[in-house]
This record gives C-alpha cells, sequence and structure tokens, in this order.
C-alpha cells in the first residue's frame, strides 16, 4: 500500500519509519468514527449536548453518567427549523406579575361580554356566511383589560339540532377578541364563549413550566435478587447525584433516572409515575378557581343567538375564511361533516366496520386516548377478540384478532413520559422506532397520538418527540407510500388546579399547534380532536364520551375506506 503526493517519491506505509504514525491514525480515525456514528445514522441526535455524546454507552444505554455535568430539558440547541415552529406557535407577551398577585386586577368572567356583531349587507344571516361576536375582557373591578394573552374558547351550537362547529378566536392585543363561526347549518344558532384561564394564569403557567420541569416525578424500581431500591427519574433531572442514563440510542430522546446506591443500572425493572408537587407563589392558586376565574361561561351583551336562513341562490356553502385554520367540520344530527378532505361516511353497525378492517392490520401507538380507540373497537366488534398477552390492564401492549376476516388490531403505549400506571421498563418503546420496524403497504394502518403526558415539560421537549416521530414517519412512506397514516391530534379536558398546573388546555393547545406545524404537508391524515370536542355539547374530558369516540372513528374509518357505503 503505497500514497504518492504530487512531486514527491513514493512512500511505502509500512516502512518502518511510518508505522507509528500509521498506528495513531489508525485508532484515532476508529475512535473519532465510534464517537460520531450515531450522529451519522440519526438525524436526532445531531445536536445532542456533549454530556450524551460522552457518557451514552454505544452496546447498553445504562451508563452512569457523573454528576459534574449539568443536565436540564434542553439538551440540545435547537435547529432552525425548531426555531421557526416555536416562533409560529407563540403566544403573546404579558405584563409581568405584580407580587404579591392582586385578584382584583385580573380577568373575570363575570365582568366580561361578548356581542355578536350586526350583519355587514342585508340585515339577515344565510348559510355560507361568517358570524362574529366581540368579546371584551374586564377585570375584577369591571375595567377593560388593554393587553391580550387570555386563553378564549367558542362555540355555535344548537342542541335541537345536534349541531355545533368550534369558533376561531383572534386575539387584538387590547383586551378585546373577535370569535369568527361558519354558519353551516340553517335554522337556531347560538354563540358560546368561555374564559379557560386569564392571561395572568398562563404567566404562572409558563413560568412553572420554565423552571419546575420536573415538578412530575417518575420513579423506577431497581432490583436484583432479594436487594431493591426505588429512585427519581425524569427528563429533567438535576445532577445531584450520579445518574443512569437511558438515552435511547437511535431517537437521541433522553430519560435519566438516579443510580441506586446499591444496584448497577441495567437492574431497572419498572416505571410510574408520583405525586406531583407545585411550588406556587403567594395568592396564584387564585388564578385558577372552578367557577371563577377557570373555564367559566362569559355572558353575552344582548342576544346570544340567531337564526340562519337557506344559503342564498349562487353563494357557496362554505365561503373561505380569513381567520386560519379553519374549522376541520362541524356536527350536524349528532354526526361529524368534515370540511375539506375526505367525505365523512357513517359507520353505524359492527359488519360496516368489519368489512371496512377486512384484510387490514391496524398499529395503534400513543396515549391513552389512542387506547380508547382500541377499546371501543373491541367493544363494537364481536367477532375481534382480544389476545392474551397477559399484559397489564391500563399497559399494553394489546393485540385483537379477527381470523375470519383477517383483521389484526394492535396497540402500544409510548416511551416516557407515562403517567397512568406502572409499566415494566422494557415495555417502554419509542414510536420512532416501532415505525421503524413495520414493513408498510396498503393494508396497513397506522394510527398515532402522543400529546397527554407532556404538558409539565417545555414546549421543546415534545416539539424534539414529534420531529423524532416526523422522520419515523417519513421513512416509512419512502418504502411504502401507501401505508396509510393517521394522527388524533389534543382535545381539551376538565380541569381542576391540580391538573391545570401540569395539563392545562394551554399547554394542550400549544402542544396542538406544534402537532399541526411539523406534520404539515406530509401525506398523513388528523382526526381533529380539539375541534370535535369542542363543538360538542358534551363536557371537555380527556378521554372522550362514547358519541364523540364513534365519530371518530367514522373519520378513521373513512380514511381507511374512502369509497364505503355504511
Amino acid at each position: 500500500m503505497e500514497i504518492r503526493a504530487g512531486k514527491w517519491r513514493k512512500v511505502s506505509l509500512f516502512c518502518p519509519k511510518y508505522t507509528a504514525v500509521f498506528l495513531f491514525l489508525v485508532v484515532f480515525a476508529v475512535y473519532f468514527l465510534q464517537r460520531n456514528i450515531n450522529l451519522l445514522e440519526t438525524p436526532a441526535v445531531a445536536n445532542v449536548t456533549a454530556v450524551h455524546q460522552l457518557f451514552q454507552n454505544k452496546t447498553t444505554p445504562t451508563t452512569p453518567v457523573p454528576n459534574r455535568q449539568h443536565i436540564n430539558c434542553s439538551h440540545h440547541q435547537l435547529l432552525p427549523e425548531e426555531r421557526r415552529l416555536l416562533d409560529s406557535i407563540a403566544w403573546p407577551e404579558t405584563p409581568r406579575l405584580p407580587v404579591p398577585i392582586s385578584l382584583k386586577t385580573t380577568s373575570d368572567p363575570a365582568h366580561s361580554t361578548f356581542t355578536i356583531l350586526p350583519v355587514r349587507a342585508g340585515g339577515q344571516w344565510h348559510v355560507g356566511d361568517e358570524l362574529e361576536a366581540l368579546i371584551q375582557i374586564r377585570d375584577f373591578q369591571g375595567r377593560p383589560k388593554h393587553f391580550g394573552g387570555d386563553l378564549v374558547i367558542a362555540r355555535l351550537h344548537d342542541r335541537t339540532l345536534g349541531a355545533g362547529v368550534a369558533g376561531r378566536v383572534v386575539d387584538h392585543l387590547n383586551g378585546s377578541y373577535t370569535a369568527v363561526f361558519p354558519l353551516l347549518w340553517e335554522g337556531r344558532a347560538q354563540v358560546e364563549v368561555t374564559l379557560v384561564h386569564p392571561s395572568e394564569a398562563i404567566s404562572v403557567l409558563h413560568r412553572l413550566t420554565m423552571e419546575q420541569p420536573n415538578r412530575l416525578s417518575y420513579f423506577s424500581l431497581f432490583r436484583s435478587g432479594s436487594v431493591s431500591e426505588t429512585v427519581a427519574c425524569n427528563e429533567c433531572l438535576p445532577p445531584t447525584q450520579p445518574l443512569c442514563n437511558y438515552t435511547d440510542l437511535h431517537t437521541g430522546e433522553p430519560w435519566f433516572c438516579y443510580k441506586p446506591k446499591n444496584l448497577s443500572c441495567d437492574t431497572r425493572i419498572t416505571h410510574f409515575r408520583g405525586s406531583p408537587k407545585h411550588n406556587l407563589m403567594a395568592k396564584e392558586e387564585t388564578l385558577f378557581r372552578s367557577g371563577v376565574n377557570m373555564k367559566v361561561s362569559i355572558r353575552a351583551s344582548g342576544c346570544n343567538n340567531i337564526t340562519v336562513l337557506p344559503k342564498e341562490k349562487g353563494q357557496p356553502e362554505v365561503k373561505s375564511s380569513t381567520v386560519k385554520p379553519e374549522p376541520a367540520g362541524y356536527y350536524y344530527q349528532g354526526a361529524w361533516r368534515a370540511l375539506g378532505g375526505a367525505t365523512v361516511h357513517q359507520f353505524n353497525n359492527p359488519s360496516a366496520i368489519s368489512q371496512c378492517l377486512t384484510d387490514k392490520v391496524v398499529h395503534m401507538y400513543g396515549d391513552s386516548t389512542i387506547r380508547q380507540w382500541f377499546e371501543y373497537l373491541n367493544s363494537v366488534l364481536p367477532d375481534l377478540k382480544e389476545f392474551n398477552l397477559h399484559s397489564a390492564k391500563r399497559t399494553g401492549p394489546f393485540m385483537s384478532v379477527d381470523m375470519a376476516r383477517n383483521i389484526l388490531v394492535k396497540y402500544r403505549p409510548h416511551a416516557p413520559p407515562l403517567s397512568w400506571t406502572v409499566i415494566p421498563a422494557n415495555e417502554l418503546h419509542y414510536v420512532a422506532n416501532e415505525l421503524d420496524g413495520i414493513v408498510g403497504g396498503s393494508r396497513t394502518v397506522v394510527v398515532l397520538s402522543v400529546w397527554a403526558h407532556f404538558g409539565s415539560y417545555p414546549i421543546e421537549v415534545y416539539l424534539r418527540r414529534l420531529l423524532s416521530i416526523r422522520r419515523a414517519v417519513l421513512r416509512l412512506l419512502d418504502r411504502a407510500p401507501d401505508t396509510l397514516v393517521v394522527i388524533r391530534t389534543a382535545n381539551l379536558r376538565a380541569l381542576t388546579l391540580g391538573i391545570a398546573l401540569t395539563n392545562s388546555d394551554w399547554y394542550t393547545l400549544q402542544q396542538d399547534r406544534a402537532l399541526r406545524a411539523v406534520f404539515k404537508g406530509l401525506n398523513v391524515h388528523l382526526v381533529d380532536a380539539w375541534d370535535m370536542v369542542l363543538a360538542h355539547h358534551l363536557p371537555h374530558e380527556i378521554h372522550p364520551r362514547p358519541p364523540i369516540i364513534k365519530n371518530m372513528i367514522d373519520v378513521l374509518l373513512s380514511y381507511i375506506c374512502p369509497q364505503e357505503k355504511a
């Protein structure tokens, strides 16, 4: 073996004179390659901090991490794409809260009002028009607020018709808001406006997320023989003692546990959640009072309903709105009708559902809101039998089979953070890794829902998880373009003080916006759980009630069988 450089003479690399140099170069090259091979193979870890690069064991993710390093929720510098996504979902800035808080200067739904704006021309509303309502937020002294940032939601509905549509709320950043609704049915339509959180409460939620990202505590049981220890774990874990590093080698997703005193890192048995700890400042809890200033209706100044006439000749059913995004659909006679995209069919009996799913494999990954879909299909399809995998009732994985129709439906939870029960550590699988194990094809359906356990973390943590899944979805669609991928979005839920501080609708809204931004432009389909829960008359719940779930399944099946007539 020899090299040539310009006019210089040939030099044998095996000449004893150069042997030491050659060996040094080889050793350095191997070391450098070993240090960086994961970065070359996995874009997700291209910007993981030196902490992860230095202490990540290449054969097992259980290497103790010296506590001299600082580890927090950031873990890497934001890429330009991530910064752009964060900027697109930024919430309006609000003035700094006084210490202590004075409730009388904060947003009060009882003093706030909304007014239906008059029709611009003709004096009547027709199907295809838009209705606007002006909302004025006032404080507990009845004085108009002069800045925005409140979380306000709105819907237009009629219980008699079983009709409802989510409104789009525009923040004018001066204490006033406009709710915009498309008029989609004839007859009566009533406006409902709700203050979910005053802007002052959102400032507290933002502070908690930045200062206390580990306020939801997690633990793992370690055991070897008769020796067992339980230690704290988290994505954001202060390195006050040696850590076990469970960062996923493929996705780069970080997770840590404190190293047990008498056991090794590879003796980890289970994962579970502890009690939340919230360090609120004086009087901050007064900003989260149900029935006072958290998820409370705002009254109308004047009439709160209108009568919608048939559409005028030549007028489209729905005009394109200047307020984006437009609603995904609406309810009429209790059934969901999509606005754009695939037509939603009604799958009202087991035979129609079974016919649609015949010869299909349905993979469901995520949190309990997608497990609810798995449970629904099992409850309505008598021939779909759950195979006993001896999994814990609320944990999974689960698998159901209809042998006669060749239907297979599977569910697996996502990796940490998970909050609902004790789960074996070896069942903590990252969704991206699961997707990379799917062959895909025209008979494969992938259903995802990952959001409900990320509320207590900075949005960057959730965004990183989404981008990891996005890359895996792209790889799946590259090798099997006819694979159907359906994503369930986040939805509103009932709020108490404890739930609001870790899983507020404000956190959920940020996640919902991030998810839509990350998957925009990909060949994936959304089931818009946010709009479907907001538009319905049933109460907001983390696990929506059966009528809403039935409509969600109808949307899913309409994607799977777009020509099916139920």
